[in-house]
């Protein structure tokens, strides 16, 4: 992997990461940009304790536009966009219209294929590992920043799922706190350590998975299961099998393991609602649509989660769907965006049972 940083015409950072480690890289942003101002700002909510972004300069920010003019296609003679060179392989570059920026922290574009038409499960291997590689690198230098707890890579793929922009990419969010989700994580872990003095809660998951009929797929070094309590209609969390707090402690066997099993998963989710149990057979479902999400443990102090550190967290991908069966979605409706109860229709050993029916050839 070769990586070249340089900065587009406003000031912004742009990161490309090149399979050849010949790749010359020194197109100019030609664009008349002025520096971007944000007004991100966090509030805490005294009541539930946790963060909220504002981020008003956001409704400005490009929506849907046509595939001619997307911001995320290579430059190409007098058409320019966000990626000043002709062609790229992975390119990273500060989001322009960020949630998170300055002391709030840090929001970036991740740009899997120069191939607007492609979806990640179309990628090759090896472009998945220079993705994971990327991933990898802006975990660490992000982790460096003095603003930043914790650090998100994710996908978000499909209208469905709130996509403005259709080229093919995804997102890191540095924050400069520990996420809600993660809190919750880590306070479960510290409770279930104490009682049975000193065994490890993401371990003793992975271990009761491996074991029963939710497994979706395993391979040497890596485990995906849907989990007993799967709060969307099709979820998989993906483990790798030697514990690890972040992308940073995957070893070299891990790495190489990755793309094939990440590709295998995702190309399920694409075959999900076709055929026998998942819709109509040539109906002309659209792609599924998904999350995709890195949780990895933060860089922060973790003296309020009593006994617990660093080592103790299990990196994992969660990825999953808000459609619930062919041409219908699950809509976070009151129980759950009121008080936060999901309720899911599809019992979590049939979701299994459907990904393990509906594996690529």
């Amino acid at each position: 992997m070769k990586k070249t940083s340089t900065r587009l015409a406003d000031g912004r950072e742009l990161i490309y990461y090149d399979l050849r480690d010949d790749t010359v890289r020194d197109a100019v942003d030609r664009r008349p940009l002025e520096r971007t101002v944000t007004t991100s700002e966090v509030r805490r909510d005294p009541l539930l304790g946790d963060s909220v972004a504002i981020a008003s300069h956001r409704q400005g920010r490009t929506y849907h536009p046509p595939a001619d003019e997307c911001p995320l296609c290579p430059s190409q003679g007098e058409r320019l966009s966000e990626i000043p060179d002709s062609s790229y392989d992975v390119v990273v570059f500060e989001n322009r219209f960020p949630s998170l920026a300055g002391d709030s922290g840090r929001c970036e574009v991740v740009c899997f294929t120069s191939d607007h038409n492609a979806s990640f499960a179309d990628l090759t291997q090896e472009q998945v590992r220079l993705v994971l590689d990327a991933w990898t690198d802006r975990t660490s230098e992000l982790s460096h920043l003095p603003s930043v707890e914790q650090v998100f890579c994710f996908e978000n793929r499909g209208a469905e799922i709130g996509v403005t922009l259709g080229h093919p990419h995804g997102q890191i969010y540095a924050y400069p706190f520990t996420t809600p989700r993660t809190a919750l994580m880590l306070r479960s872990l510290a409770a279930h350590k104490d009682a049975t003095g000193g065994e490890n809660l993401f371990d003793a998951v992975v271990a009761s998975e491996l074991a029963g009929e939710r497994v979706v797929l395993e391979s040497e070094h890596w485990v995906a299961f849907v989990p007993y309590a799967a709060h969307w209609p099709y979820e998989v969390h993906l483990y790798p099998k030697r514990r690890v707090p972040d992308l940073l402690g995957l070893d070299e066997d891990a790495r190489t393991e990755f793309p094939k099993v990440y590709l295998e998963l995702l190309r399920r989710f694409d075959r999900i609602f076709d055929g026998p149990g998942g819709g109509k057979e040539g109906a002309g479902e659209p792609p599924t649509p998904y999350i995709a999400a890195w949780h990895q443990a933060p860089f922060g102090q973790l003296e309020e989660f009593e006994g617990v550190n660093r080592d103790d967290f299990a990196l994992h991908l969660e990825l999953f769907t808000i459609r619930r069966t062919s041409g219908k979605l699950k809509f976070l409706a009151g129980s759950e965006s009121g008080m936060n109860v999901f309720i899911n229709d599809i019992r979590p050993e049939a979701a299994a049972q459907r990904l393990r029916e509906v594996a690529s050839s």
